[in-house]
């Protein structure tokens, strides 16, 4: 269609779209879908090739944040039976980050809740960014820990951070509708923060809150003004015991839809699949590596996710590789631009999990077999696909990796 084809000449040469074009990615029919899917995967082979950058998540601090983000299963009052733990020492952190990277990530995303880091939090992280870089002279180090006050990205830098994650998560105009606690601005202000400190900046959203298609298209079209090095896209995990545990809107088809429009909108930006995509993309998850070049291994921050040996396979089988650790994730315009952390060797966090982190909630299906049951009824809601994490960081179990 002639819709697709002006997409792909934009995005080959990094030319945005106009609003009404992304807005029509969204609204064409599942019948296209796999058209949409070739367009958008033309983009992201021609700037990311058949690479997959694999991140790994470390869960430093879980629970009892101070925020109400409507979407987090550690938010103030949040119900949901959750591993809850404070801070890990840096060995536990280094040890739990070994698994990761074991299994092939080169990027350790180190997220704790809460609304934004103390001084003290800084000097902790950075203990365990030293402890972590001892062990892996070559791992990039993503820091997810809320809002930064004044000169906390300069010390994160300075203790050997390489990027930050802070998702925007929705549009500016219905970011009151799922917090109070914070605001979008205050979101705007860290990410700024973390770019005028020289980290990769790392900022993505989370789809599936009940938003409208123009606000997926508002929220995309912000991220790209702020020009992060990567974009997470989540997919809602609706967790038991928060607000948003009955929003159940996304099918396979519309999550491929939206990673086609955030593909087109920044092409040459990393752009990851994050929290939720066993939930909702399911057995079209190989479908979306034509889309996104970035995923995450195994488990996320409170909910579990596909065994990391399921993540391998699904990415050999699907015709695309492991990007290796001295391989440059960017394309080399944006290296020599001063893309930070993310122009040598990738970009940030952002599962949609937590208020800090915006990463958001976590994965979904564990590893281990499940009982046959019945084939579900389309777009019925998949609860049993939504597992607490209860191994890894803050147990005496192995983490998945």
């Amino acid at each position: 269609m002639d819709l697709l084809n002006t997409l792909v000449d934009k995005g080959l040469r990094r030319e945005l779209p106009t609003r009404e074009e992304a807005l029509a990615v969204l609204a064409t029919s599942d019948d296209d879908v796999l058209d949409v899917v070739a367009a958008a995967g033309k983009v992201r082979r021609k700037w990311f090739g058949r690479r997959v950058k694999l991140n790994y998540l470390v869960n430093l601090k879980s629970g009892l944040c101070p925020e109400d983000c409507s979407y987090c299963s550690q938010r103030l009052g949040s119900k949901a039976d959750i591993l809850k733990y404070t801070w890990l020492k840096p060995e536990q952190a280094s040890q739990a980050a070994a698994a990761g990277l074991a299994g092939g990530a080169k990027r350790v995303c180190l997220v704790a809740s809460g609304r934004g880091p103390t001084d003290r939090d800084i000097d902790r992280v950075a203990g365990t960014i030293k402890a972590i870089k001892d062990e892996n002279e070559n791992v990039e180090v993503c820091a997810c820990l809320g809002l930064l006050s004044d000169g906390q990205a300069e010390r994160l830098r300075e203790a050997g951070a390489d990027a930050y994650n802070h998702n925007l998560n929705t549009s500016e105009a219905t970011y009151g509708d799922i917090t109070t606690t914070h605001t979008y601005a205050d979101r705007v202000d860290t990410v700024s923060k973390a770019h005028a400190a020289g980290l990769s900046a790392c900022s993505g959203l989370i789809a599936g809150m009940g938003e409208s298609d123009e606000d997926l298209v508002d929220v995309v079209f912000a991220l790209r003004e702020l020009d992060p090095d990567s974009v997470p896209v989540n997919f809602l995990i609706p967790m038991e015991g928060t607000p948003l545990a009955a929003e159940w809107h996304l099918t396979p088809q519309r999550c491929l839809r939206i990673l086609a429009m955030v593909r087109f909108v920044c092409p040459d930006v990393e752009v990851r699949i994050a929290g939720g995509r066993e939930v909702h993309l399911r057995t079209m998850q190989p479908l979306a590596l034509h889309l996104a070049n970035s995923i995450f291994l195994g488990d996320y921050l409170t909910s579990e996710g596909q065994a990391g040996k399921a993540d391998l396979e699904m990415i050999a089988d699907a015709g695309f590789e492991v990007e290796g650790a001295g391989e440059v994730t960017l394309p080399e315009h944006r290296v020599t631009a001063g893309g930070g952390c993310g122009s040598h060797a990738g970009a940030g966090c952002g599962s949609h999990e937590d208020a800090a982190c915006g990463s958001h909630e976590g994965g979904g299906v564990c590893g281990t077999a499940a009982p046959a049951v019945a084939a579900p009824a389309l777009n019925e809601a998949r609860t049993d696909l939504v597992a607490v994490r209860r191994r890894g960081a803050g147990t005496d179990l192995a983490p998945n990796a």
